[in-house]
């Protein structure tokens, strides 16, 4: 992956030969898991959402289900600002929740 951006440098795939994340068929399922629990996934989705990667594995997604999310939203002018704001959404409810049951 050769995003311009210093998120790219944190991604779990960095290890990786590039060429690992550019594969077809079942493989793309193997590639898939590389990107769960890495700390950057949101920001590599929004990038290929953002510029339109037309290939490989970003974000834990496929080019199939990169293009099918966006043909369902063809109204999103920034993937970043959308995912960011939905995960961060999604960690304050989270740390309500955290909060609740320690109380």
């Amino acid at each position: 992956m050769n995003a311009p951006s210093s998120w790219s440098e944190q991604g779990a795939c960095r290890t990786i030969a590039p060429d690992t994340l550019f594969v077809q068929g079942q493989e793309q399922n193997r590639v898939k898991s590389v990107c769960l629990g890495c700390k950057v996934c949101t920001e590599c989705l929004a990038y290929a959402l953002d510029n339109r990667e037309e290939f490989g594995i970003w974000g834990g997604m496929t080019e199939r289900e990169r293009r099918a999310l966006l043909r369902r939203r063809p109204s999103v002018t920034s993937w970043r600002r959308l995912l960011e704001t939905a995960r961060n959404t999604h960690e304050q409810i989270d740390d309500d929740s955290d909060h609740r049951q320690t109380a």
